[in-house]
């Protein structure tokens, strides 16, 4: 197998998920645009173009609003799993192995591994923030589409009061307002669910060969395979 295809190969899932996040944002795209000029069609005001809808208010909030809520999902299962178990499951660990683990289990500092990642050997404040890298990241991600959904519902929002004659809200108003919460909410409940049925049903039944079920005959008890 040649160089490109191995790496093709070793980066399989990763660019497999992003090829589906194109086209389903593509998609996404084409579909609201759509659906946006019907809706303008029916009510009597001007459609728009396809690059103006995509470059738009409209679009972008559904956009962010869905990736904030994706990020955060992921931040609160890689912190809560630090602490929080559930036997059986794949997706936890062993009861008794609760919390941030020891240096030896984890291969810091003097207990790293020659191929260890550099910060992971060198201790201090750099491995201090390498331990806890890629839950931060996660909730920079989770920061950063938070707010970009804050702004570009706020301009949508005061769109939609414009055409009906009323003011505009400021930054502050929108994000205490119902608005922006049901927004957020709406996707963070489904979001929970997910994660609480995946962390469950993992328990009782199986997927031959994924990583994130257990072995098709271990015991419903056995927790973290």
């Amino acid at each position: 197998m040649g160089s490109f295809a191995r790496r093709l190969r070793d980066n399989s899932l990763t660019l497999v998920f992003l090829g589906l996040f194109l086209a389903a944002l593509v998609g996404q795209a084409f579909v609201g645009h759509a659906a946006y000029n019907a809706e303008q069609q029916m009510q009597g005001s001007e459609t728009e173009t396809f690059g103006a809808y995509v470059t738009g208010p409209t679009f972008l909030v559904d956009v962010a609003e869905n990736w904030q809520s994706e990020y955060l999902q992921f931040f609160l299962l890689i912190i809560l799993t630090v602490w929080l178990v559930q036997r059986g499951s794949p997706e936890s660990k062993q009861p008794s192995d609760a919390g941030r683990g020891s240096d030896s289990e984890q291969q810091v500092g003097d207990h790293a591994r020659p191929d260890s990642p550099h910060w992971a050997r060198v201790g201090g404040l750099r491995g201090q923030l390498y331990s806890r890298s890629l839950g931060l990241v996660m909730l920079m991600l989770f920061v950063g589409s938070w707010l970009a959904q804050s702004v570009t519902g706020r301009l949508a929002y005061n769109e939609e009061r414009e055409s009906a004659g009323l003011g505009d809200l400021t930054w502050g108003q929108y994000v205490t307002g119902p608005d922006f919460w049901e927004r957020s909410l709406q996707n963070w409940q489904s979001e929970f669910l997910a994660v609480a049925s995946m962390a469950f049903l993992a328990v009782f039944l199986r997927e031959r060969g994924s990583p994130e079920s257990k072995p098709v005959g271990a015991p419903n008890a056995q927790t973290g395979a």
